[in-house]
């Protein structure tokens, strides 16, 4: 449907036009001394002023100072139109006259300026200004042809009135659908702006036409300045498998699903799921596209080691349980008949000396097993409301006075005083994980270094996934200034047995592991990473406890 404001364009344009045109048709036949004249060129001078000054002040009310278009308006411009026209055929008279078709043209405006009301009553005035011209004429009678023009008038606006309704209908369904469409493209935009992926959109040759803030960040390009422009060799200086996957979508039409690649964007390294689609153009308006979709997921990674670690600690301590069982056993035998055989009189030195090798042995076992034990056995055998606060202070306290600790080692305990950092769980066994991670640091410590442990609400060391939501979730974070944990061991540190310490078990960290995963949380390594170049930090995600979480959350069960 036409916009009524650019058809009341035309309409002042074509208005003027005609009045211009018979003004100056009058003037003409004046000059030729034709006296009859005179008085149609006074009424074509004055049509030609009013008609001037109308269009003017029309002109200012819709188009200077934009004012609604009232039903009002639209029906002055209509009817002065009428009278325009009935002065046009009165000064060229009524029989000589071919502008009698323009009540056509004003019947045909109004009908798609107006109602559909409109339109008819505009068409019937229009008849009554003809008929009245007619009879106003010299020696004219309503005959055949006049009454074949009033019937092209009435049919003209029946028609009209018509496809104006059709139109309008048609009007009314697109300005629908755009206000739809609108509706829904606001609505892609803001999912993709805030969806957690990098989305990317590349044409034919690889011009950029679309990127989302996330694959900005994700990627550490500025993509706003590529877009209209190659951007395939960018990528590949960030993520080659990205840009070949793009660039093998655009030659070859060839589609990538649940593939994974690696991301440097110039601060840290991490792996990215990517997911290619194209969409193929029809050739004339739009062309084929490609469009790469990519995220993070490093987290994702994390979480399946641990899933992995914990199926695999899982298996050990199942079968660690029946095997330190059936040794105990045979082991305080042994132990206690070296013992006897060591007190049989007339023993010499060298037998003496071997009972104390093997009893000291025996020992050693024994305490290994019973470590054994301990990782075999860890499980929550009692749940409270426990202060992870008083844990922490607790811990530290123990570590800091522990004879491992080199000379000068600062243990130091932050907690805040005034937040609740309560969970659910078996004390015992918290303070046994946390005791552990803090004796660890202390010997893994240097002489005057410093052991920090913390506790406080987590923030963003929870990764998607983890199942423990921000305001519900508490951070324990034991942290040392020591040389820090090799790259190659980090993946097996927290298998049983394993070891890079002379004299150690291995099973400290494994039981810690298993203490957390027994009270639905998590452990995070992070070594070289605390500053300096150096150190180590375990940090240790627990959910809080139910009555505190509802309260943070201000749930009302």
């Amino acid at each position: 449907m036409l916009d009524p404001r650019r058809l009341l364009r035309w309409i002042y344009i074509g208005r003027l036009s005609i009045a211009a045109a018979v003004f100056l048709a009058a003037v003409r036949v004046w000059l030729r001394d034709d006296m009859d004249s005179a008085d149609k060129l006074v009424i074509a001078a004055l049509a030609f002023a009013i008609t001037t000054a109308v269009t003017v002040a029309s002109l200012a009310y819709s188009e200077i100072y934009r004012r609604p278009l009232h039903t009002n308006f639209l029906y002055l411009q209509s009817v002065f139109d009428l009278l325009l026209v009935t002065t046009v055929v009165h000064v060229t008279g009524v029989q000589e006259s071919q502008f009698a078709a323009l009540y056509i043209l004003v019947i045909a405006a109004s009908t798609l300026l107006l109602p559909l009301g409109g339109g008819l009553l505009i068409a019937a005035l229009g008849n009554v200004l003809y008929v009245a011209e007619v009879l106003w004429a010299v020696d004219t009678r309503l005959d055949f042809a006049v009454w074949l023009q009033l019937g092209v008038f009435a049919s003209v606006a029946l028609g009209l009135a018509y496809l104006a309704v059709q139109l309008r209908r048609e009007g009314e369904g697109k300005h629908q659908l755009v206000a739809e469409l609108g509706h829904l493209r606001l609505q892609a935009d803001d999912i993709l702006r805030n969806i957690r992926s990098g989305v990317l959109t590349v044409d034919p040759d690889g011009r950029l036409l679309f990127a989302n803030p996330m694959a900005e960040q994700i990627l550490g390009i500025p993509l706003s300045e590529y877009l209209g422009r190659p951007v395939v060799d960018a990528i590949a200086a960030q993520s080659p498998a990205l840009a070949a996957a793009v660039r093998r979508s655009v030659l070859d039409n060839v589609r990538t699903s649940r593939a994974e690649g690696v991301v440097n964007n110039g601060q840290r390294e991490f792996p990215i799921g990517v997911t290619i689609t194209c969409t193929e153009g029809d050739g004339k308006r739009t062309s084929r596209t490609t469009t790469a979709i990519f995220s993070d997921i490093s987290d994702q990674k994390r979480l399946e080691a641990l899933r992995l670690r914990a199926e695999r600690l899982e298996g050990v301590a199942e079968l660690s349980a029946s095997l330190a069982h059936e040794i105990k056993n045979p082991l305080a035998s042994i132990r206690s008949a070296i013992e006897q055989l060591s007190r049989v009189p007339h023993v010499g030195e060298d037998e003496r000396t071997l009972s104390e090798l093997v009893m000291r042995e025996s020992d050693r076992l024994s305490r290994l097993l019973t470590e054994f034990l301990d990782f075999a056995r860890v499980r929550v055998t009692h749940t409270a409301q426990v202060d992870i606060a008083a844990v922490a202070r607790g811990a530290a306290t123990l570590a800091g006075s522990h004879p491992d600790r080199q000379p000068g080692v600062r243990v130091t305990c932050v907690v805040p005083e005034d937040a609740a950092l309560m969970v659910e769980g078996d004390e015992d066994l918290l303070h046994r994980a946390i005791f552990n991670l803090a004796l660890n640091a202390v010997q893994a410590s240097p002489p005057d270094g410093e052991v920090r442990v913390e506790a406080a609400v987590a923030g963003d060391e929870l990764p998607l996934g983890s199942g423990v939501s921000t305001v519900a979730g508490i951070a324990i974070r034991v942290s040392d200034d020591g040389p820090g944990i090799p790259l190659e061991v980090r993946a097996r540190l927290f298998d049983p047995f394993f070891t890079t310490r002379p004299g150690g078990s291995g099973l400290g960290l494994a039981v810690v592991h298993r203490a957390i995963e027994a009270h639905r949380g998590h452990v995070y390594l992070d070594s070289g990473d605390t500053g300096g170049g150096g150190g180590t930090r375990f940090t240790v995600i627990l959910p809080r406890a139910p009555l505190i979480e509802r309260a943070a959350t201000g749930v009302t069960i």
